[in-house]
């Protein structure tokens, strides 16, 4: 259900320009090494549609299958880390004034309430309590040739953040991983209790499907572009689409027209 709510939410997204790529980014110590940008990411979606394990990496799709299938044949299962990048957001999606009302907020909630997910992070993530402010705040620039598009010509040369600060889009691209946990239902029961004696008993077994983080990564994709799409209804919604486009041109007007006067 939540899938089919994201295919509707991307198809009104693709309205306004907005697209969301979604992935498989790591299994195991099998991790893709590309990285993702507006002008490289429709060629990156062919490769993944090109594999079972929707990662656009080959080399490393042909390890995280052997990953997985070691795990089959130990009667094991496997998670993964999945990504999500959405491009197009124009800037103040989200708000800075209320903690239900940030978009990173609300995005994290819908990644983390994704069955099997243990871990959500925006941009560079849990990597940033590692490293000094001077290597984690994105340095802004100002770039007139790209004034039209929707961050209004302020680029970043780097995307740490993620697309989002202060709970709000910045106008770059938007990016999230959700880490999935192994399935539970391992082929070899691990120990648990009998409910009914208190008694230490095997954890029953009915089936297993070793890995499911293909699937997860569609998950993932389609529950970000419904958050997007649902702050996009906030800002600019009206009784149709018509209406909502003429709210989203007379804010991006307004926001030019902004960012020429002031000093």
């Amino acid at each position: 259900m939540r899938v089919a709510a994201g295919a509707l939410s991307r198809s009104l997204l693709k309205s306004f320009g907005i697209d969301v790529f979604g992935f498989v980014r790591q299994v195991g110590e099998a991790r893709g090494k590309f990285d993702v940008n507006e002008n490289n990411w429709r060629d990156l979606h062919a490769v993944r549609e090109s594999n079972d394990l929707y990662c656009p990496d080959p080399a490393a799709a042909e390890e995280m299958r052997a990953f997985i299938n070691s795990a089959k044949i130990a009667k094991d299962t496997a998670g993964g880390v999945v990504e999500a990048h959405v491009f197009g957001c124009p800037v103040g999606l989200g708000s800075s004034m209320t903690g239900d009302g940030r978009l990173d907020g609300r995005i994290g909630s819908a990644v983390m309430s994704i069955q099997a997910f243990k871990g959500v992070e925006i941009g560079m993530g849990f990597e940033t309590a590692t490293l000094p402010g001077s290597k984690v705040h994105d340095e802004i620039t100002y770039d007139a040739s790209h004034a039209g598009k929707p961050h209004l010509g302020f680029v970043r040369p780097t995307n740490n953040a993620g697309g989002l600060e202060g709970g709000m889009t910045n106008g770059m691209p938007v990016v999230v991983r959700g880490a999935m946990k192994p399935i539970s239902t391992l082929g070899k029961p691990l120990r648990s209790i009998d409910l009914a004696t208190k008694e230490a008993s095997e954890a029953g077994w009915e089936r297993s499907d070793i890995s499911a983080i293909s699937a997860a990564s569609v998950i993932l994709e389609n529950v970000v572009a419904f958050e997007i799409a649902r702050a996009m209804i906030e800002k600019f919604g009206g009784d149709s689409l018509v209406e909502m486009k003429q709210n989203y041109d007379a804010y991006l007007k307004a926001a030019r027209g902004l960012s020429v006067t002031q000093p």
